[in-house]
């Protein structure tokens, strides 16, 4: 179980409370607490100085809303929804650039103000159907097994090895579950709509049926949860970032750009927009979500190179069985 659970209590308002009922001056603060965020945020900055800023605005949040379940559904789908259009609208300004088509891998299909829009449609109305319930019972699910909310947050080192490890069992069952629903049934039933777009863009990331949208979801929630069932040892703070690096890692793969900075270009393994465009483009191979090793080890590489390697180790083999 995480070290500052028991210091501090799992509900960030009762942090704030044992921290400062002893304090005679603030007993009348505790029995009329100030209205606004900001007046309490500057109440529980001056009797919890030991606590970084960040962590100030985090104990205010939920004191402020005095309902963990409220205050986590709130922040978590406004995160999500920030940081996935956030970062899909740079995308949509390259595509209205004409120097960007140099590095646009399939330079010749840039996407329509209107296909813009009509995905836009698709992706909010996931987002507030499908997403948004399970966003809205992540708190309580995630409480029970042990998930922390308090503060003070983890060390950098704890939540860069954890999302390390997250990355890793998400990419696994990415590429098993995705591999899956390329199986001829699978695919006219629910993957089908995901591949409408051929040449891919950053919008798109999450343009997909409710059940795929459920199925890959798994993956991104379901590590971080069996992380903690196993070792009790997660906060909320880890999987929030979590979730902004896996929206970034989607939203980018499918971009449809390929930059001479594009991080697979310094490590080989990443996957990225190069690796993932091509499965758009031919509808097969390239299962994985961030990492190439799975693609490599069970030959499922997709693309002209792959093709080209293919040949190569065929005809070696055949060459050895002529000898």
């Amino acid at each position: 179980m995480n070290k500052n659970k028991d210091s501090y209590n799992y509900l960030p308002y009762f942090a704030f409370t044992s921290l400062t009922n002893d304090m005679n001056s603030t007993s009348s603060l505790l029995s009329s607490p100030p209205e606004t965020y900001w007046g309490q945020f500057y109440e529980i900055s001056k009797y919890n100085v030991h606590l970084n800023v960040f962590e100030r605005l985090w104990t205010t949040w939920y004191t402020y809303i005095q309902n963990d379940v409220l205050a986590t559904g709130i922040m978590s789908f406004l995160m999500h929804e920030i940081i996935y259009f956030g970062r899909a609208v740079p995308w949509m300004i390259i595509d209205r650039i004409p120097w960007f088509n140099r590095y646009k891998l399939q330079n010749q299909k840039v996407p329509t103000d209107q296909e813009q829009w009509n995905c836009a449609k698709l992706v909010l109305l996931s987002h507030f159907t499908v997403e948004l319930p399970q966003i809205w019972l992540f708190h309580p699910a995630a409480q029970y097994f042990g998930l922390a909310t308090s503060v003070p947050f983890p060390s950098l080192l704890t939540i860069a090895y954890q999302i390390a490890i997250f990355f890793v069992v998400e990419d696994t069952w990415h590429y098993w579950s995705h591999r899956a629903l390329h199986w001829g049934p699978l695919y006219k039933m629910i993957h089908k709509i995901h591949h409408q777009y051929s040449a891919p863009f950053g919008l798109a990331a999450e343009y997909a049926s409710p059940i795929e949208v459920m199925v890959l979801g798994i993956g991104t929630v379901g590590s971080p949860i069996l992380w903690c069932v196993i070792t009790g040892d997660l906060h909320i703070l880890t999987m929030y970032l979590w979730i902004v690096c896996r929206l970034f890692q989607a939203i980018d793969a499918h971009s449809g750009y390929d930059f001479p900075w594009s991080l697979h270009h310094f490590v080989p393994f990443w996957a990225g927009a190069q690796h993932h465009d091509i499965h758009h483009e031919r509808f097969i191979g390239n299962y994985s979500s961030s990492f190439r090793w799975w693609d490599y080890l069970l030959d499922t590489e997709s693309g002209p190179e792959a093709a080209k390697k293919r040949r190569e180790r065929r005809l070696a083999k055949e060459g050895k069985k002529v000898q």
